[in-house]
């Protein structure tokens, strides 16, 4: 065997094994570990955070694999100390990083995304991993639209809607996603709503974004278009308006529509249909008119493009969607029918785009 094959062995099996990733980070949940070392007050030691688990002293050495493991990927940090006996001894003293930090039970901070990523192992373990296992065979075959459909003979979407479970999670962890997109958006700065005085936040879920574009800028007048089964009993205020719909059949008028991670869900023929009506729902350019887009930009910051392609996958998987360059994104609003765009402000691996018609 040549050197450059053996060199290439490792990269084969973390591909094979890279399930163990999220695997460890869904035992860490389950187990609470971050919140136990948070409710601590302070780092801990494997043997305080075992008791403090409520584990077997006998799983104790099965403990730290699961903790390096956790810490190689940044999820806990580790400090090292000298113990007090004759022959010093070097034990782990554990502590939370930023990543850990966001998915505490008892986080009050703005960005809380422990329901997304709880939903996405309930997903996972009720349905994804069926649908990735179908990759090969869809790939081969014409008549299902998605590995999902071919997996489970019907929609995320239709799923959602018929079991409240899946859609309550799925609902909870968009919302907890959602000030990402507001603290991308509001560090926009105003200038990304001068002249705009109404706003539709298509496919805008509860409201947490609209009502923080509302809340900052108050001279926007904003509404949330929904699915019926995603804004029903959702009240209407002061604050937003809830409107239900489907945006390939209409999208109310309005100086500005925001898609916020929604084109990523759909195909290009798909997203022409939805740029199309939002093209015919907004203002001219001289009156504020025009689409703002939140979503990823592929390769527009190559540390983030690991992530941009993960979720590439996800969506070519489940909805037959995609991640997009420049220029997918840039093709995609010439046949629209769109005069420009341009790329606003780009945050980690999201991105502000706006279209003009």
């Amino acid at each position: 065997m040549e050197s450059n094959q053996y060199q290439a062995v490792p990269a084969l099996m973390n591909m094979t094994f890279g399930f163990i990733k999220p695997m460890s980070l869904m035992s860490a949940l389950d187990l609470g570990i971050a919140d136990q070392i948070s409710s601590h007050g302070q780092p801990m030691t494997l043997s305080q955070l075992r008791s403090a688990l409520s584990l077997p002293q006998s799983k104790e050495p099965y403990l730290r694999h699961l903790m390096r493991m956790l810490t190689h990927f940044g999820f806990i940090q580790v400090q090292t100390s000298e113990s007090d006996s004759v022959v010093a001894e070097v034990q782990p003293i554990y502590d939370l990083t930023p990543m850990s930090r966001l998915v505490l039970n008892n986080n009050e901070a703005s960005l809380n995304l422990l329901p997304f990523i709880r939903c996405q192992f309930e997903v996972i373990r009720v349905v994804l991993q069926e649908a990735f296992l179908c990759m090969g065979d869809w790939l081969k075959q014409e008549d299902k639209e998605t590995a999902f459909d071919m997996a489970h003979n019907c929609s995320l979407y239709k799923m959602a809607s018929q079991n409240p479970r899946i859609n309550e999670s799925f609902n909870s962890a968009m919302e907890s996603t959602c000030s990402i997109f507001t603290d991308v958006i509001i560090m926009s700065g105003g200038e990304i709503f001068k002249g705009i005085k109404s706003l539709v936040d298509v496919g805008g879920g509860v409201g947490a974004v609209a009502k923080a574009i509302a809340t900052n800028f108050p001279h926007v007048e904003c509404s949330v278009l929904d699915l019926p089964h995603v804004v029903r009993g959702l009240p209407n205020d002061d604050i937003v308006k809830f409107v239900s719909g489907d945006m390939f059949n209409h999208i109310p008028l309005a100086d500005a529509i925001l898609l916020k991670f929604i084109l990523h869900n759909w195909s290009d023929e798909a997203c022409l249909e939805i740029l199309k009506k939002c093209k015919e729902a907004i203002s001219s350019t001289e009156n504020g008119g025009k689409v703002i887009i939140v979503d990823a930009v592929v390769g527009c910051l190559p540390e983030y493009e690991e992530t941009q392609l993960l979720f590439d996958m996800l969506m070519l998987t489940v909805h037959a969607g995609a991640e997009r360059d420049e220029h997918e994104w840039k093709s995609l609003f010439t046949k629209a029918g769109f005069s420009s765009y341009r790329i606003v402000r780009t945050v980690g691996y999201i991105s502000i785009i706006e279209v003009y018609p």
